[in-house]
């Protein structure tokens, strides 16, 4: 079965992170896992459709894996999975084809329980998840009722068959709790391009457009319930979830586990608590705590007085003394010193002064909004700090607050408050006016005095 992989995405919604795609956990980017998910599910014939912007990055990660790669480029970005798919038209042939987003992270028996159904009697088959809460995605409408799995679908009158799907229907006016997620087998692909030619629409729901139509025309579609893990990377707040997905993968999620390498050097004095990897080349110093769940990457540091918890270091970051690093997302080489950097995503090559801090709660402890050009955004937690890109310095003693997004490549200067969104390549810095007037005091006399109250003990 050939595969369609949707890697060519713009991360509009996950600004300043550059590219999702390739957004690194436990060393790897994102797209190598979902790759080496692929392989493990025994699907190594893959067409990776791409843009323009993350082709030159992706054309070099096939042949280290194991999997047989062809890149397409999509040009037209704003025509979302429909224009994916046509991409890679000349990829398809007859045989079944398997489209998934690389953007959804799964586990690998959503790849399992999807091939099973894929033999029984539909011409596709669409991944789907039970919510109990409301979710902003597309709802799978089933004909009659379910009650559970059955026969590789939903169980119940329908037999599991789909009507129609409804695209963020709003709260309270779903169709159903079963979410479709970007994981479909089409038995018949040339029917699907077919049908997706026909919808004329300059919107990104072509695809889903084309799959309504198609069942309208007696094509039978059919829901496969799945019960694993399921994050789609959407906004900046789903990095952390991700890690935590991969995280339990590799280390199980039965007891407390530390995969230590042996080539790394944890002082005496230091503390680590429940599940941790920690890579070579990481020194942790005197009296520093690490407390899982925690990813360590090669080469960093974890300086004398650290606190590590609950988050993501990646690759040559040092965590200076005192500094404090709480469920949050570190990229590569990022420095600090004396720092409190709480519920955050820092991006590659950052630095951050001495006494800056992030702020991860308002003062009114109501969710935390962010501001996404013009569209404000509930993060759905009353904790989030900041979402800062690559290549950027924050000064001294500056105070970030919650919700606020730094761009790429920008400085921010010291002692200032950051409140709100600073746009990428900019240089921040704060008016202020010295007050010097003449001294009063008279500083040999004070001198004299300490000695005498010192001299009192």
């Amino acid at each position: 079965m050939k595969v369609i992989l949707l890697a060519a995405g713009r991360s509009k919604r996950m600004k300043p992170v550059e590219d999702k795609n390739f957004l690194e956990f436990l060393g790897k980017p994102l797209i190598v896992h979902q790759l080496e998910l692929l392989k493990k599910a025994g699907l190594t014939d893959v067409v990776v459709v791409g843009g323009g912007h993350n082709l030159g990055r992706i054309c070099t990660i096939g042949d280290e894996i194991g999997v047989k790669i062809d890149l397409c480029e999509q040009e037209n970005l704003d025509l979302g999975m429909a224009g994916a798919v046509l991409a890679a038209e000349k990829f398809i042939g007859k045989e079944p084809v398997l489209i998934f987003s690389n953007n959804d992270a799964v586990e690998e028996s959503a790849f399992k329980s999807l091939l099973k159904a894929a033999d029984g009697n539909a011409d596709s088959f669409l991944l789907c998840k039970k919510m109990d809460e409301y979710f902003p995605g597309g709802y799978v409408e089933i004909e009659g009722s379910y009650g559970g799995c059955g026969d590789g679908g939903i169980g119940g009158g329908g037999g599991g068959f789909i009507k129609n799907i409804v695209e963020k229907p709003g709260r309270g006016f779903e169709p159903g709790n079963l979410v479709n997620i970007v994981l479909h087998v089409h038995k018949n692909p040339a029917k699907l391009v077919e049908y997706l030619k026909k919808i004329d629409s300059k919107k990104d729901d072509r695809y889903e457009a084309a799959l309504a139509l198609m069942m309208r025309d007696g094509v039978r579609m059919k829901a496969v319930e799945y019960n694993g893990l399921w994050q789609p990377i959407k906004y900046p707040w789903h990095v952390h979830r991700v890690f935590r997905q991969f995280f339990e993968n590799a280390v199980g999620v039965k007891g407390a586990k530390k995969m230590i390498s042996k080539k790394a050097q944890i002082a005496k004095s230091a503390v680590i608590n429940g599940d941790v990897i920690i890579e070579e080349g990481v020194k942790v110093l005197d009296g520093a705590v690490i407390s899982g769940p925690c990813y360590i990457g090669s080469g960093s540091i974890v300086a004398t007085n650290a606190l590590v918890r609950g988050s993501h270091v990646g690759q040559n970051c040092v965590i200076g003394f005192g500094s404090e690093i709480a469920r949050s997302y570190l990229g590569n080489d990022v420095w600090t010193h004396t720092n409190y950097i709480g519920d955050s995503v820092i991006g590659n090559n950052v630095s951050f002064g001495g006494g800056t801090v992030v702020g991860n709660l308002r003062l009114d402890e109501q969710n935390v909004i962010m501001d996404f050009d013009g569209v404000k955004v509930d993060c759905g937690s009353n904790k989030f700090g900041v979402v800062v890109g690559d290549n950027v310095r924050v000064g001294i003693n500056a105070s970030l607050m919650p919700g606020v997004k730094i761009g790429e490549e920008s400085f921010v200067g010291a002692g200032i408050v950051v409140s709100e969104n600073i746009p990428e390549k900019s240089f921040v810095r704060g008016e202020w006016k010295l007050k010097i007037s003449a001294n009063n005091f008279n500083a040999a006399k004070l001198r004299r005095n300490a000695k005498i109250v010192d001299n009192d003990r």
